[in-house]
């Protein structure tokens, strides 16, 4: 496979090394030195680097074992049974890493850079229903005084062909082990290297983590924003700690309350919002408490701002939710619908969405289906026959009336629409709301924030307006005033 070049309009911005460039850079290094262990798809990286040539310098050992046997005899047994897991991959890479550091004499070999490089991975079936998925990581030494920096990676196969997956394997494979080595030093960048020669309709990238010393200050959820707004995945997740977190592995099987906003700043409403929809969806007879997880959600357009994502304000609003215990997720889902298709992938306990009357609103506006061949029908469709149900907050207007969805206005032609979901039980209205917060608009409180306006604390849940004076978050500065 030859060199690519990248254009940007008429402009060459950069000429991709092929494949085997790739690999026999890496091979005519003399310091850089490892193994090989792949499982499940062939041992498709490590051939790229035997075919490029000059390999005896850079692999120690290449190994497939495949036998579950032999395999829970080399990295030990897994107590779930399942072996496309990030702790199966995370086990290989330590015991590798661990193995060439115990064969090969440091004094003997004080430049080597040692590396270990592992997948384990399920193509698709025979029936060809499950398309495939692996965990893909490295673990390597960029100095051989350091210690070692880890990557790793969840990716979803989108080809169907078992050949063709394995193909696309062993060239992220060589990406991967390439960029480690020459692209470090950004990552963001090293993320976009992973795609050469590679095109986004045969490789989803669902999660990724960097750590180890060159790494120290590469902030795992900006990595994980990246991942959206390049296009490799629709969606991704955090945990409260900030750890990126593969959403298969958290949606699965699972009873899920989302909601939907722009937390900027997250705000009484949100949570009052939040407890509220949580207590009568747990209340739902077919929702289980303890298997319920709830997500806030903020979709790519809400990060952007003047049509580029901020990532300050971003990291902003992700501070906020992790530090009121919230699982996040950001994804590129501008309808309501597509969030639901996506936790569907993962589960099919019952779902809610709690969301304001606005949001309701628009669901039921004709412009947002125009691109769908059957509009609006097929998209509630594809929201509305899922177990799932829209718990409905209220909202105040300027004349103090309070709407809900017994008085909401939508369209005249999607009135008898609303009315049918609404008489199904589709639509539900949140009870028992504090009539205070519905006078909250986090836009208003933004603004006072970042103006100096006194008095925006109270509209706040309780130990997030610490945070923000703290960490300056959303331009809050102790100095400015208000200026008259």
């Amino acid at each position: 496979m030859g060199s690519e070049i990248k254009l940007k309009g008429d402009r060459v911005i950069a000429q991709v090394p092929s494949i085997k460039d790739k690999a026999l850079r890496i091979n005519l290094n003399e310091n850089i030195y490892g193994t090989f262990a792949e499982i499940g798809a062939g041992q498709e990286t490590v051939r790229h680097f035997f075919r490029a040539g000059g390999s005896s310098g850079t692999i120690a050992k290449a190994m497939s074992a495949y036998d579950k046997d032999f395999s829970d005899a080399v990295y030990g047994v897994e107590r779930d049974g399942r072996y496309v897991t990030e702790n199966r991959l995370k086990k290989m890479l330590s015991h590798e890493v661990s193995l060439i550091e115990k064969r090969l004499n440091r004094e003997k070999h004080p430049n080597k850079m040692f590396f270990s490089y592992a997948n384990t991975v399920a193509t698709i079936d025979f029936a060809k229903q499950f398309k495939g998925h692996g965990w893909v990581g490295i673990s390597y030494q960029i100095d051989p005084n350091e210690d070692y920096n880890e990557i790793i990676l969840h990716i979803r196969f989108k080809e169907t062909d078992a050949k063709l997956q394995q193909e696309t394997l062993g060239i992220l494979g060589v990406n991967l082990i390439y960029g480690a080595y020459y692209k470090y030093n950004d990552p963001k960048k090293l993320l976009r290297y992973l795609y050469d020669h590679l095109d986004k309709d045969q490789l989803e990238i669902d999660t990724i983590n960097f750590s180890g010393p060159r790494f120290a200050d590469v902030d795992n959820r900006l990595i994980s924003l990246q991942l959206v707004k390049n296009g490799m995945t629709d969606a991704v997740m955090f945990n409260p700690k900030g750890k990126n977190i593969l959403p298969a592995s958290i949606l699965y099987k699972k009873n899920l309350l989302a909601l939907r906003g722009s937390f900027r700043p997250v705000t009484k409403v949100n949570m009052d919002m939040y407890e509220k929809s949580m207590r009568m969806f747990i209340e739902e007879n077919k929702v289980d408490k303890e298997n319920t997880l709830v997500i806030f959600e903020i979709t790519l357009s809400n990060l952007r701002s003047d049509g580029e994502i901020d990532e300050r304000d971003f990291m902003d609003r992700a501070e906020l939710l992790c530090s009121l215990g919230q699982t996040v997720m950001i994804s590129n889902f501008q309808e309501y619908y597509k969030v639901v298709e996506y936790f569907a992938n993962y589960t099919k306990a019952r779902m809610g969405l709690a969301m304001g009357v606005n949001n309701l609103v628009d669901i039921f506006d004709e412009k947002y289906y125009r691109h769908l061949s059957g509009g609006i029908l097929e998209a509630f469709g594809k929201l509305f026959f899922r177990d799932m149900k829209v718990f409905l907050y209220p909202m105040i207007d300027e004349n103090g009336e309070i709407t809900t969805s017994e008085n909401l206005k939508v369209h005249p032609r999607m009135k008898e629409l609303y009315k049918f979901f609404k008489f199904n039980g589709k639509v539900i209205d949140v009870e028992d709301y504090n009539p205070e917060n519905l006078k909250v608009f986090s836009r208003e409180v933004l603004k006072m924030i970042s103006h100096g306006v006194p008095g925006w604390e109270p509209m706040l849940p309780a130990g997030v307006s610490e945070i923000i004076k703290e960490k300056r978050l959303f331009g809050y500065n102790p100095e400015k005033t208000l200026v008259e």
